[in-house]
């Protein structure tokens, strides 16, 4: 480290060749006094308080900043530390800007290992306020730049995050693009099994599960509860049993989804990530749901929970899922004005940009407003919702949404309509006709979408 004196003896020098005064280069923020402390070695000013003294004397920050390098990774640490806190507390503006600062200054001070640690922090911000494009953006240009060094490790984490974010704005083959070849590179460098390595393979199997592959996904779900035992995390163990639930009850094994989400919670209410224990809880009240014994108190109580821990470390998407939960159990409970309320919450949380949480929440309020009279409202929001999940490659849950279409469409009497939007659900599954030839082009329908077979994601770990 520098000694103080080198830094105030420069100081001293600048300022007598620019022929200021102490208390011309003081200013309005700092004193006379100071200078003179500072002058004398006597005082180890921070980055702000030297870039002010720089502007002053007309020289680059650098050329002070220089001289105390060295003291600035303790301060910067401290201040990553505290917009982790602030993100963990659910204040990513707060985080947002503090990892914005450490950036800049890790920048100006050449610490490169603290910029893009700053940089990952920036970009984990604005993916928990909302703002998914931007976010994507800068994890892309992070995993551009990590590279493998001499660990995968840091390009594993960004690697999950990106995922997480293409799954929510609905680019779900980019994201399954992703994850399968940064598993693969990890594997090839043997870096697997590690936690961010079963925590990458869990992304995969909800990403799969999002697409209807769900044959796959089983298999990758094993194999993710099969690595996570043969290392000591136990939250890597906690997300493996979250992600085989949620394949689990898609398949239509509730009974044994259950069992691995409970021993999922039993793991995540170890610790202290109360995000995460509200993100599955909420994943299991889902379940409970659609369950065979349909348990709604007990789903309830369970998104009770998650709403008030989500209110205070949650993310908008986290309280959006939430809420949609909440909205599909008033609709069983046959309360549509309040599931109508909570799915309008929900759909002004996810903004525009969460494709596939949106689809999902339109399909609720379809319900509501079909319990409340308005079936052209609800056909409206069956037919959205099924287009968006089409756009989202989610072709197995656009097939139900095109199927809920269908029922509402042959309720109302609406016939041909009602088989026109079958056809859809069909076409979505893979079926096509062996019997009729080929009608000459595809079908003007304007149809692409992805729909919400199971009505909560897999752990957006």
């Amino acid at each position: 480290m520098a000694e103080p004196q080198a830094l105030g003896s420069r100081i001293r020098q600048l300022r007598r060749a620019a022929g200021l005064s102490q208390m011309d280069l003081a200013g309005q923020e700092l004193s006379p006094s100071y200078i003179s402390l500072l002058e004398a070695g006597k005082r180890t000013p921070s980055t702000e308080v030297l870039e002010q003294i720089a502007a002053r004397l007309g020289c680059p920050p650098e050329h002070l900043l220089e001289l105390v390098a060295n003291e600035q990774p303790d301060t910067l640490q401290i201040e990553l530390r505290y917009a982790e806190i602030s993100l963990r507390n659910g204040d990513p503006k707060t985080a947002l800007d503090t990892f914005s600062s450490v950036r800049d200054a890790a920048a100006a001070g050449g610490k490169d290992a603290v910029r893009l640690s700053a940089e990952y922090g920036v970009a984990q911000a604005l993916e928990h306020d909302g703002r998914l494009e931007e976010a994507a953006e800068r994890y892309r240009a992070l995993l551009d730049h990590v590279g493998h060094g001499q660990s995968l490790v840091p390009r594993l984490a960004v690697a999950v995050a990106l995922c997480r974010c293409h799954r929510e704005m609905g680019d779900l083959a980019h994201a399954v693009d992703l994850a399968t070849s940064t598993l693969e590179e990890a594997r090839k460098l043997r870096l697997t099994p590690t936690v961010l390595g079963v925590e990458l393979l869990a992304t995969l199997v909800g990403l799969h599960c999002e697409r209807g592959d769900l044959h796959r996904a089983a298999a990758l779900a094993r194999t993710a509860i099969e690595e996570a035992e043969g290392i000591s995390d136990r939250k890597a163990l906690g997300a493996a049993y979250w992600n085989a639930g949620v394949v689990a009850h898609r398949n239509g094994a509730s009974a044994d989804a259950l069992l691995l989400l409970e021993r999922a919670l039993a793991i995540y209410s170890e610790g202290d990530d109360a995000r995460a224990l509200s993100r599955l809880r909420n994943a299991y009240a889902s379940v409970l749901m659609q369950s065979e014994t349909g348990d709604i108190a007990e789903a309830k109580a369970q998104l009770t929970r998650s709403a008030e821990a989500l209110a205070d470390h949650g993310s908008t998407v986290d309280l959006a899922y939430c809420e949609t939960s909440l909205a599909r159990a008033c609709l069983l409970e046959s309360d549509a004005r309040q599931a109508e309320r909570h799915a309008q919450r929900a759909l002004e949380l996810l903004g525009s940009g969460h494709r596939l949480e949106t689809a999902r929440t339109l399909l609720v309020m379809a319900g509501a407003q079909l319990q409340l009279g308005d079936a052209a409202a609800a056909e409206a929001g069956c037919e959205r919702a099924a287009l968006l999940l089409e756009a989202s490659e989610a072709d197995r849950q656009a097939a139900s949404a095109w199927n809920d279409l269908g029922e509402l469409l042959e309720r109302s009497g609406r016939t041909e309509r009602a088989v026109w939007a079958y056809r859809q659900s069909l076409r979505c599954l893979g079926q096509r006709s062996s019997l009729l030839p080929a009608a000459g082009g595809p079908v003007a329908d304007g149809a692409s979408a992805t729909g919400p077979a199971d009505r909560h994601g897999p752990a957006r770990t």
